[in-house]
């Protein structure tokens, strides 16, 4: 094994020394060695080493106070114990001075061994945990979330104001605008930072599962239940669960969820013990979750208790003035994914961009970026060539359908009205049926298409009831 692990024992009797530089040595690391306090601080201080092992007997000072030195001087030292006089009073007051551990003398070489080598990818996990925490942090920083335009400042405002509450928060906006970067956002600028951030999509999980998802089970607690499972709301207990897609929680389930947020406890499916838990609840949705509660399908009261600061994140179309920014965003992104070298954009594709209604938001323009520079003709620069004829037609200037007015005029209502119905048609057609696809392809809430069709059911069932009444009359007249 090659280690190029740098060890420095600390050990006044000459013959434990010689063993252990002698053993550590032939396992692969780099000894080195003093017999007293000083000389050790003086080696200490020249260079760190990944592991320290001190006698706690040392004829000018003590291990103990040695230790906490060495500490003072590299604050990740990991530092191992040797005694002679193992106690247990010893061992408390070695640990507590931040010893990983100790080992008594006279002692075995594969405890030894197997004892550094423990400590050692003890410290390297620590540091590589700390730097992956690095590493989210900077990647979550206010600075990095792209956009200067006056809609974002607003809301970098707000979630700077609000991070470090504990309060609910509630992010509203469309498919596709970042609002689970936010929620990250505001977990790791908060005091929660350290601790999970636990995420779950309320709209991809069957309703027959998202309640042990949610709160965890208990063994047998249904059919397939053969073991006890953890919830997300325990997995975030210091943290943050971020429930994204709130608006497609089940009813039932939103019960359960207002008393969490009332009361922080919570059972587990098929248990009976309260647990407790200190959880931040962000959620977000893009649902008008106000149309929700007069359709029946989201409680009120849950509601007001999500949606103590909201947070709308407002839509590419309202933010065109970002587009810039983000394009040499997403090209710095794959270019370190692609490995490629791409310099830019040129004006006239950056002009097309910004001519687009944009119904997909920045996941749209982020899967167009890609698509762009994999399939570019210039291999330094996306040209107005790279751009997806779809994306042009559909902001041509003239209107998408030939219309002319005849001599004797139209009935002004009756004709939009014919004209949306085929629309909505067409929509539907298009969509195979789904909802949600045909708003995107109208460019409207899936709300708003819905109170359309059903408007639109109300008018063709009242015309139909005015017909039959009409016929009836009729025919009583010719009786």
């Amino acid at each position: 094994m090659s280690h190029n692990t740098r060890i420095l024992v600390i050990e006044d009797d000459e013959g434990v020394r010689e063993t252990l530089i002698t053993l550590l040595g032939e396992a692969g690391y780099t000894v080195e060695a003093a017999a007293d306090g000083p000389p050790a601080i003086v080696l200490a201080k020249r260079s760190p080493f990944h592991l320290y092992m001190i006698d706690l007997r040392l004829p000018s000072i003590s291990g103990i106070e040695i230790m906490a030195q060495i500490k003072k001087i590299n604050p990740e030292a990991v530092c191992i114990v040797l005694t002679a006089y193992a106690t247990i009073e010893l061992s408390v007051q070695a640990m507590r001075a931040g010893a990983f551990d100790f080992i008594s003398k006279p002692f075995q070489i594969d405890v030894v061994l197997n004892l550094v080598k423990n400590a050692i990818e003890f410290n390297r996990l620590k540091l590589e945990n700390r730097s992956l925490k690095k590493i989210v942090r900077d990647k979550y920083r206010f600075e990095n979330m792209v956009g200067s335009s006056p809609e974002m400042n607003r809301v970098y405002e707000l979630i700077e104001r609000v991070s470090d509450s504990d309060s609910t928060i509630l992010i509203q906006g469309e498919s596709g605008t970042g609002k689970e970067i936010v929620a990250k956002t505001i977990h790791y600028n908060s005091t929660r930072r350290d601790k999970p951030l636990i995420p779950i999509n309320c709209g991809a999980i069957p309703e027959a599962l998202i309640e042990s998802e949610l709160f965890g089970h208990e063994k047998g607690a249904f059919t397939g239940a053969t073991n006890s499972r953890t919830g997300r709301f325990e997995l975030a207990h210091g943290g943050t669960i971020f429930l994204d897609e709130i608006g497609e929680l089940p009813v039932s389930l939103q019960v359960k969820l207002l008393r969490v947020l009332q009361e922080q406890s919570f059972e587990r499916v098929g248990g009976v013990k309260s647990i407790q838990v200190d959880v931040r609840i962000v959620a977000a949705t893009n649902q008008d979750l106000e149309k929700a509660i007069d359709e029946k399908r989201f409680r009120e009261d849950l509601y007001y208790r999500l949606n103590v600061i909201p947070i709308t994140i407002p839509p590419l179309r309202k933010r065109k003035d970002d587009i810039p920014l983000l394009v040499d965003h997403f090209i710095d992104k794959f270019n370190q994914k692609k490995n490629k070298r791409v310099r830019g954009i040129s004006s006239e594709a950056i002009s097309l961009l910004l001519k687009y209604y944009w119904p997909g938001n920045i996941r749209e323009l982020e899967n167009l970026v890609e698509r762009m520079m994999v399939l570019m003709k210039d291999p330094e620069m996306i040209t107005t060539e790279d751009v997806p004829e779809k994306l042009i037609m559909s902001r041509r200037k003239t209107l998408p359908f030939h219309f002319e007015l005849p001599e004797e005029g139209i009935v002004f209502a009756e004709t939009v009205s014919a004209f949306e119905n085929q629309i909505l048609d067409l929509s539907l057609s298009r969509a195979n049926g789904v909802k949600n696809r045909a708003a995107q392809l109208l460019h409207m809430n899936r709300t708003t298409l819905v109170e359309k069709l059903k408007k639109r059911r109300i008018t063709a069932a009242a015309q139909q009831a005015v017909s039959q009444q009409f016929y009836r009359e009729e025919g009583e007249e010719t009786l």
